[in-house]
């Protein structure tokens, strides 16, 4: 027994060594041959890959369906997340519905009382935004509405929310607008509740400046950017947006207008103001000229006395 234990275990160690070798000669032969830098050895590394990598998808599979089930989890999470939002923006929505239709009921019942006269020229043509500039230095976007469609030049442009720009060059099918935030637009504007006009100025950044106001301190960061409707160019009243404090410490105007997603565009019809030439006939009205004889104004001739008394009628 001490005898077939010694050769199993005389046997033992040189097989082991062997294999040692063998498998060390192999790890040092893939080694060269990944290191060989030639077009032959290239092409038999690339059938070796072909030959060994894809019957070995079968080991993958277990790690890529852990990976995968890891982000079937994770989107579920963010469903999950997004539908509990989407829960309270609903109910925060009826509320807003419902106050909604109350104004509107109200507003309904203000213009039955009070007889408005709205104006039946301020409507809109909507476009489709075709392109934009793609220039850093000219700010536009081009729309598939034109003469065709009774578009003029200097019409604003809403997006339904807020004022986006200016009708500037018309074609028989498309129109060209400049957006607020070009460097050649200026716009009038009116900054509520105080009343201060100025006018809003683009510099090719998503916040343009207000420049020339008259009175900075009564204008605080939230309040409410209007047009004003100065110089008969915008109707007055269009929503621009909200007066901001820049980095500059400079006021700006954060633009109602959603400019990442301009895609449908109104273009108002916006015409022009009747011009007052006369204000004194807003006083009091003007009498019609009377025409006056220049012979009913020359002086009657001195006469003597007694021509006087010979025209006068004897008593009867």
């Amino acid at each position: 027994m001490l005898a077939r234990d010694r050769q199993q275990t005389d046997y033992t160690g040189p097989l082991r060594r062997l294999l040692v070798a063998i498998l060390v000669l192999v790890l040092f032969a893939v080694f060269l041959v990944w290191r060989i830098d030639s077009p032959r050895v290239e092409r038999f590394r690339a059938a070796v890959i072909d030959t060994v990598v894809p019957p070995m998808d079968w080991a993958m599979a277990p790690v890529t369906g852990l990976v995968n089930l890891a982000k079937d989890f994770r989107s579920y999470q963010r469903l999950a997340e997004q539908n509990d939002d989407l829960r309270r923006e609903l109910q925060t929505m009826k509320a807003w519905r419902e106050a909604a239709l109350q104004l509107e009921q109200e507003n309904a019942k203000l213009r039955d009382l009070n007889n408005l006269r709205v104006d039946p020229q301020l409507t809109w043509v909507t476009g489709v935004v075709l392109a934009d500039s793609g220039s850093p230095f000219r700010q536009s976007v081009l729309l598939n509405v034109g003469a065709s469609d009774g578009v003029l030049d200097g019409w604003p442009v809403m997006d339904g929310i807020g004022l986006v720009g200016r009708i500037s060059g018309v074609g028989r099918e498309s129109s060209r607008v400049i957006l607020l935030t070009d460097t050649s637009s200026r716009i009038p504007v009116t900054i509520q509740p105080s009343g201060q006009r100025a006018i809003l100025a683009g510099d090719n950044s998503m916040n343009p400046p207000i420049l020339f106001l008259e009175n900075d301190e009564l204008v605080r960061p939230g309040d409410r950017v209007v047009s004003s409707g100065d110089g008969g160019v915008f109707p007055a009243d269009l929503l621009v947006g909200q007066v901001a404090l820049g980095t500059d410490r400079r006021l700006r105007v954060r633009l109602a207008a959603d400019y990442e997603r301009l895609e449908f565009l109104r273009v108002m019809r916006s015409q022009p103001a009747e011009r007052i030439t006369d204000p004194g006939a807003l006083i009091a009205p003007v009498d019609p000229p009377v025409y006056v004889d220049p012979e009913s104004l020359r002086p009657a001739p001195l006469t003597r006395p007694e021509e006087l008394a010979r025209t006068e009628p004897a008593d009867g």
